[in-house]
């Protein structure tokens, strides 16, 4: 078991960018309310917007950046009242091509209006924003922020996966937020007890799973060995039967490894290519597919 990221397709993150997104998202949208005919007084801010997200990225300073930031955020509220004064005026009986435009007005009116929030918060107030609450991407709000460890952070979404001696992918769960992977052990084990009809005989996890209770919850569910690749306090004889076992178990895990490696580098696991959270669970289950067939194909007998 382990528990690899899936990073989505956005650049990286800062309240600037935006902000600037913010703004080029809400022309477009006015641009496209012009030519249904139905035109109202506004002024396109891009190259303002895009001069202060500039500013604010070489800026040295906080009181510098805060100056930016208040310009910034002012155009981004005057592009807004021209999105909204353009919605009120277009009628959704004007036919097909204006109702879909008032349905991305209704999909990005509110994560602007989201965006604006936390950075006046963050930057302005000088409050901290939780990882949860933030939003990363305009276009893609749905991923998460995921830190492991003391590594690099990702913009998207963590899975947990389990794979057995063949190594095929025998589960995978997409998850919401940043749950640790201690928190996601019984569950994942329970899944695979109610798919395959019994618990396996032995289990190798990756050491974020380590804890206590999720050793005393896998032999209670009857594991008879229970190998974390970190001990994290716990003694090699309340997991195995032996060392000799531990060991084994242990370098089995590593196994994991190369499989998930495979997954990013030869079936784009790394990365999802597809907009939207339906498309990423989609993209995330066809590269894990398509590798299990490949490997598949290689175990079946000739």
């Amino acid at each position: 078991m382990d528990s690899p990221v899936t990073a989505a397709l956005i650049h990286e993150p800062s309240d600037s960018s935006l902000l600037w997104d913010a703004v080029r998202v809400m022309v477009r949208l006015l641009q496209q309310a012009d030519a249904q005919g139905r035109a109202i007084p506004w002024r396109d801010h891009r190259r303002a917007a895009k001069k202060q997200a500039r500013a604010i990225e070489y800026s040295r300073g906080r009181p510098k950046r805060i100056k930016h930031y208040r310009t910034l955020l002012k155009i981004t509220r005057t592009t807004l009242s021209y999105l909204q004064q353009a919605s009120e005026q277009l009628p959704l009986a004007a036919g097909p091509a204006v109702e879909l435009w008032q349905a991305q007005v209704c999909h990005y009116k509110p994560l602007i209006e989201r965006i604006i929030a936390q950075t006046e918060r963050r930057v302005l107030a000088g409050k901290p924003v939780p990882a949860g609450e933030k939003l990363v991407s305009l276009f893609e709000p749905h991923a998460d922020i995921i830190v492991k460890g003391s590594r690099d952070v990702d913009y998207g979404h963590k899975l947990n996966l389990t794979t057995g001696r063949s190594g095929l992918i025998l589960d995978l769960v997409i998850e919401a937020g940043n749950p640790t992977d201690s928190e996601r052990f019984l569950p994942m084990l329970e899944r695979h007890v109610a798919f395959y009809g019994e618990p396996p005989r032995q289990v190798a996890a990756d050491g974020g799973y380590a804890s206590r209770e999720n050793l005393s919850g896998a032999k209670a569910r009857g594991i008879r060995d229970m190998a974390f690749h970190k001990k994290r306090g716990l003694s090699i004889e309340d997991m195995v039967s032996s060392r000799w076992v531990y060991r084994k178990l242990r370098n089995f895990r590593a196994g994991i490894e190369a499989g998930i490696s495979c997954l990013k580098r030869a079936y784009g696991l790394g990365r999802c290519t597809w907009r939207g959270l339906d498309h990423f669970k989609a993209y995330v289950w066809s590269s894990v597919v398509a590798c299990n067939l490949a490997l598949f194909a290689r175990l079946r007998p000739a």
